[in-house]
């Protein structure tokens, strides 16, 4: 009986490694907002990562994050470094494209819970008086992001919802001025 729970258990596991394994390799999650500002001012929220703690979905999750900048205060070159609880993790994000007023371009590198690189591009487009902003976010899947998405419903399903709020600090704040 017990070798046949076993052999159970073993087949189970290589269907659901399988499984796994046959998820899609690649993902973008993309989400946008229109903004009642125009394009240079909504660049310069995002251009600048000292002015993320105001829009940011991640900021208000933990409080007792620390960060750390380096490079140029904004724009090509600019990073940033943080570490926080295990809803945020460790990571470090760095400007690798800058052209105001419309794309910022960011190399996301998560160190923890698990490691992952990604590019987010945020595009910001004239939208009548003021303006449309763009959030994507692209990267490719490994074995445990795919384990991850497979449980979690996707990408989009795990991240989208964040990018709404934070596009929604964002108008909120760029609205402000």
């Amino acid at each position: 009986m017990l070798k046949k729970i076993v052999l159970f258990l073993a087949a189970a596991l290589a269907i659901l490694g399988g499984v796994i394994a046959m998820q899609p390799d690649k993902y973008t999650v993309s989400r946008s907002a229109e903004i009642a500002a125009p394009p240079a001012d909504v660049h310069a929220i995002i251009n600048d990562f000292h002015k993320w703690d105001g829009w940011s979905p991640w900021a208000k999750i933990d409080p007792n994050m620390k960060t750390t900048f380096s490079g140029p205060g904004s724009g090509q070159g600019a990073s940033y470094y943080w570490i926080g609880n295990d809803q945020v993790g460790e990571g470090r994000m760095t400007i690798i494209e800058s052209q105001p007023p419309q794309l910022v371009k960011i190399k996301l590198e998560f160190l923890k819970p698990f490691a992952s690189n990604s590019i987010t591009d945020f595009t910001v487009m004239p939208a009548g008086a003021g303006s449309k902003v763009e959030w994507t976010m692209s990267g490719e899947s490994n074995f445990i992001s795919k384990a991850f998405c497979l449980f979690m419903g996707g990408m989009d399903k795990a991240i989208g919802p964040d990018f709404e709020k934070g596009l929604t600090q964002m108008k909120a704040l760029a609205e402000k001025k």
